[in-house]
């Protein structure tokens, strides 16, 4: 079957050959039939469709569209037929050739390879819409229209008004020119020599023309006020003296003592209280509960229902009499006569007072003041402490203690503990350079397979 289709392939591409349906496939013919297909479905539209009529006929308008620059049907007849006047006279078509000027048309001719690489399609390039758009073209077409509409009132915009205001600067001042190298009579520039303390250094200015930028005090002062490196107690010593040992000792005591009141309180917090905690007494209680009604809850719902009823009952107030209006109106003037009257007798007295007025300004002046240098004070110790510079907060490390049975006779007994390096993170951490952290966690993102190898498991 598949070398009668080639046969057929061959026989249709050989010259001459002439089908009976020039515009079917040999290939569609199934036992002298039509091959049948399903047009339903997309994959077969191109491949069983025949279309080249329609290709044709673009072409053709592709084609006209190069060529002429549009389709002719819609072309002028001036632009399609020219009217021919016949044949002009030899005399007036030549002209007298020059003799310097010979094989002229041969020369101009242009070069094939210029002809090739010239355009001959009548179609224009395509428009770079790219080239055209600009970014936030519709707001500044706006903001363009409203300063327009704002000098017709003759309102000046506000970047304008300040551009108007501003000071010119004063350009007169032109930079030093430096002098050279190897003049004799320059001045001598000591480099490390100490800064000048004025702002304005004159060699600066000489070499640049410009001030110096004055740098803010705030930048000298240091984050805190702890040494970078602090002494230890006497008591740590690898051959320390008894009293400053047990003043150690004391602190280190003092230490654990406050971290077991933490945790005890802690556990206080979470404890349980056994009175919270079910009984079998509570627990019967609560699965009775429902089942039989006491009498306490009929009577509350006989209490409720006489609560409501009397609520419901509307109480008539009596309209007030022309007199009770008058007297109580004399009432409230006479206690404003009277506020007033006391009111006076209180200034008056103040008079006589200001002996005890001044000293009781001049106790408050001394209690303000020993606040300003209480929190003056709180301030300074606080330069001494660490700062909350991140989410955590500083943990002191542990104190390096050891017991009297522990200690060292001479330094070649002696037996190195701590770190140097976490010592110098924990200082860093103090002096508010770095803030508190963390060790990061190490996370595996994929899990471990176990493989047993092929020699293992002979061996087991």
């Amino acid at each position: 079957m598949a070398s009668s289709r080639r046969l057929r392939r061959m026989a249709a591409s050989q010259p001459g050959f002439l089908t009976l349906n020039p515009s079917s496939d040999p290939t569609d013919l199934v036992g002298g039939r039509r091959k049948r297909v399903n047009k339903n479905k997309k994959k077969n539209w191109n491949k069983f469709s025949d279309i080249t009529d329609v290709e044709e006929f673009l072409e053709d308008v592709r084609h006209q569209e190069r060529t002429t620059g549009g389709l002719l049907s819609e072309k002028p007849d001036d632009g399609l037929f020219f009217v021919d006047l016949g044949q002009a006279d030899k005399a007036e078509q030549k002209a007298e050739p020059d003799e310097g000027k010979k094989r002229k048309g041969k020369s101009t001719r242009p070069l094939r390879i210029d002809l090739i690489l010239q355009g001959d399609s009548f179609i224009p390039p395509p428009k770079d819409v790219l080239a055209y758009q600009k970014p936030n073209a519709k707001k500044l077409r706006r903001i363009a229209q409203r300063v327009e509409q704002l000098a017709a009132k003759g309102v000046v915009p506000r970047a304008q008004k300040k551009l108007l205001n501003r000071r010119l600067a004063d350009r007169t001042v032109k930079k030093a020119v430096t002098e050279a190298n190897n003049n004799p009579d320059r001045d001598y520039y000591d480099m490390w020599a100490q800064e000048s303390k004025s702002p304005a250094d004159p060699w600066y200015v000489l070499q640049t023309g410009k001030e110096q930028v004055k740098r803010p005090e705030k930048l000298n002062q240091k984050p805190s006020a702890l040494p970078a490196v602090e002494v230890i107690a006497p008591g740590g010593s690898y051959n320390p003296d008894f009293l400053s040992h047990q003043a150690l000792l004391q602190e280190a005591h003092e230490v654990e003592v406050k971290k077991k009141k933490q945790e005890d309180k802690l556990e206080k917090q979470l404890a349980v209280n056994r009175e919270d905690k079910a009984t079998a007494e509570t627990a019967l209680r609560e699965e009775v509960e429902g089942l039989i009604e006491d009498e306490e809850d009929e009577e509350t719902s006989l209490n409720k229902e006489d609560e409501e009823a009397s609520g419901a009952a509307i109480t008539v107030t009596e309209k007030k009499t022309e007199r009770q209006r008058k007297k109580e109106k004399a009432e409230k003037r006479k206690e404003q006569q009277q506020l007033s009257v006391k009111r006076q007798t209180v200034q008056q007295q103040q008079l006589f007072q200001l002996r005890s007025i001044k000293a009781a300004i001049k106790q408050q002046e001394q209690q303000t003041k020993k606040r300003w240098s209480k929190r003056k004070e709180k301030q300074e110790a606080q330069k001494a402490q660490p700062r909350r510079l991140g989410k955590l907060k500083f943990q002191a490390p542990d104190l390096e203690v050891q017991l009297r049975d522990e200690l060292a006779g001479s330094l070649r007994q002696l037996k190195p503990e701590g770190s140097i390096l976490k010592d110098r993170f924990k200082s860093l951490q103090k002096r508010n350079l770095i803030e508190p952290r963390e060790r990061a966690k190490f996370r595996r993102k994929l899990k471990v397979k176990y493989v047993e190898k092929r020699a293992f498991k002979e061996i087991t």
